[in-house]
């Protein structure tokens, strides 16, 4: 989870102390449904290209998970994935 200016406002200790909850004490298949579980919600409130930017940063987000797990100690600027950071020109 990033902190910026654009999310300063979220209160990020009780976002962080769910997250956490849920990776111990839910299964792989179970977080899955949850996070499905959100999507309707989400794309109700959003409108159809905000929510395709929606999906693409999710995409993104698991994809230079993997990238940095598979070059560990390798650095941001070496990765070809773009981040957060990148996206938004920070």
């Amino acid at each position: 989870m990033t902190t910026s200016r654009q999310t300063n406002w979220m209160d990020h200790p009780t976002l962080r102390r769910m997250v956490n909850e849920a990776n111990e004490q839910l299964t792989l298949s179970e977080r899955m449904t949850l996070v499905k579980a959100l999507v309707p919600s989400i794309a109700d409130q959003l409108n159809g290209d905000d929510f395709a930017a929606f999906v693409t940063e999710f995409r993104l987000k698991g994809e230079r998970f993997l990238e940095a797990k598979e070059h560990p100690g390798a650095g941001r600027l070496t990765r070809l994935t773009p981040g957060e950071r990148d996206l938004e020109g920070r």
